[in-house]
């Protein structure tokens, strides 16, 4: 009993087995690696040597890893060279290299402004002749820059004189049009897809502007036009050619119509090279280069019977032009009692056109000799060739484009009469010296281009028909005294820029809003 008791307190007080050993639940293995079990017993080898394996392999296992991520983190540098030729392990270019990683997660475009931020449409029709057109279009612009509106392509609108269809397209170009003005003004080529009242749109008083006053403010249009444009979305607006003032809009705002007048508005190609074809033949017409006068004459049917002037002829071409004008303007003409006291009058003031005689006259008064080459644009002269006989005793070098040119170079132009008088402003417009007859838009136009375009160093007369209607008309005034009156008179008459005033012609004299002075 007393070996028996030492045994057990012995046991109890070993350091090397802790009591509760087997309540710990270890693996043999680790119980051993603790020194839970005694090495020396068979179970406890057993387990170390398969401790010993699994850590061997571990161990294995890591370094392979390590090698191998080495290698790709060196891969570039672990070159080898062999004479001149260079051994690199293959690698592949990382994506970022080409292509943003993170572009997937942006959404941004170039902004382009959508059509639902235009305050409306405009529409418009230009009437008249081209150059009544012109204005018309540059008008267009003006206010659809003012009420930040967009501008439909403006549609040239059959006269009644000329009976001409042609088309934007046929006379200038639209590409230029359009991408010329594409800062200032959207202009669109046709009426959008879906507004589904193409037909009525210049029927239906809904979808027309009407009652606009003549040389109307910028104002007016942002007060009484605009809001009717963005409640309908689309709108016409006529008439429209003279329906925006010149002085009381802004300053930008007839600079633009004069980009859209000398700039903007560019004539087809071909019509450019058949002006420059007919200019030429003008300089070279006696064999030498010189110089050559446009003179536009104003003495068309329409223009003798709208004027309401009195001019000389037999008494049955008055009594044919009175029964024109009563059919054509019968409440102007009412009984025609009164047209000679207010024939006399418009001569006076100097509101009648000139006839060809009497501005032969003004020529020769002015200097110009009987050699002078005369390049005519004009319609079919009213009387014929009786009332063109004093101009071409007088100037017999007189030639039209007709006589210039030949029928086949012309045939192409004779489909739209706007290209007949396209050919004509552009020979007038690069003649060495320009005279007119008479006002209108034709003549306001050239004045303002060659202003505009430095040819005011070369002579556009503006005749006084006043002074002339008075020296004409006195049977007491030598000629010698008509000569140094005309002379004198037109001195200031030659097209020089003037300063402007209330009430201006933007068209004739761009001076004060489009131009600067030189250095």
């Amino acid at each position: 009993m007393a070996e028996l008791r030492h045994s057990t307190d012995a046991h109890r007080s070993s350091p090397l087995l802790p009591h509760h050993h087997k309540r710990l639940g270890l693996p043999s293995p680790l119980r051993s690696l603790l020194a839970l079990e005694d090495p020396r017993s068979p179970s406890a080898s057993s387990s170390y040597r398969i401790l010993l394996a699994l850590l061997a392999f571990l161990l294995l296992a890591a370094a392979f890893s390590a090698t191998s991520v080495w290698s790709r983190l060196n891969a570039p540098y672990l070159c080898q060279k062999d004479g001149i030729t260079l051994h690199c392990p293959e690698t592949k270019e990382a994506p970022s290299l080409w292509e943003n990683p993170r572009a997937a997660t942006t959404s941004w475009k170039p902004y382009v402004p959508p059509e639902n931020e235009t305050s409306g449409y405009i529409f418009i029709h230009a009437e008249g002749g081209l150059n009544q057109q012109r204005i018309a279009i540059c008008n267009a612009v003006a206010i659809a820059k003012i009420m930040k509106a967009t501008l439909i392509l403006p549609v040239l609108k059959q006269d009644q004189i000329w009976k001409d269809q042609t088309k934007f397209e046929d006379i200038f170009d639209v590409d230029h049009f359009i991408n010329y003005l594409k800062d200032d003004v959207r202009i669109v080529r046709d009426i959008p897809d879906w507004f589904t009242e193409k037909d009525e749109l210049f029927t239906s008083i809904k979808r027309t502007v009407k009652n606009i006053p003549k040389y109307a403010s910028a104002q007016f249009y942002i007060d009484n036009v605009l809001p009717r444009i963005k409640e309908k979305k689309i709108m016409s607006i006529k008439p429209f050619v003279d329906r925006l003032g010149y002085d009381n809009v802004p300053m930008e705002i007839n600079r633009l119509r004069c980009r859209v007048n000398y700039h903007a508005l560019k004539f087809l190609p071909d019509i450019e090279e058949m002006a420059d074809k007919l200019a030429a033949r003008m300089r070279n017409r006696t064999g030498s280069v010189n110089p050559y006068m446009a003179l536009h004459l104003r003495f068309e049917k329409g223009m003798v019977g709208l004027s309401f002037c009195d001019f000389a002829g037999t008494r049955e071409e008055k009594e044919m032009m009175a029964a024109y004008r009563q059919k054509e303007w019968p409440r102007r003409y009412k009984n025609g009692s009164h047209l000679w006291p207010l024939a006399l009058q418009k001569r006076k003031e100097g509101r009648c056109p000139l006839e060809p005689g009497e501005i032969a006259i003004i020529l020769r008064a002015l200097g110009y000799t009987r050699g002078t080459q005369i390049y005519v644009a004009s319609g079919q002269v009213y009387g014929g060739k009786n009332r063109m006989a004093p101009l071409r005793n007088m100037f017999p070098n007189l030639v039209t484009k007709e006589e210039l040119a030949s029928a086949a170079e012309m045939a192409p132009f004779r489909k739209h009469v706007t290209s007949l008088a396209a050919l004509d402003f552009l020979v007038c417009l690069r003649s060495d010296a320009f005279v007119m007859t008479h006002g209108g838009n034709f003549a306001k136009l050239i004045m303002g281009a060659r202003r505009y375009g430095g040819r005011h160093r070369l002579k556009s007369i503006k005749p006084d028909k006043g002074l002339m209607s008075k020296s004409l008309g006195d049977p007491h005034m030598g000629w010698a005294a008509f000569s140094d009156d005309v002379v004198i008179t037109h001195q200031t008459r030659a097209g020089l820029p003037e300063p402007t005033f209330p009430n201006y012609d933007l068209w004739e004299n761009p001076l004060t809003p489009c131009m600067c002075p030189t250095a």
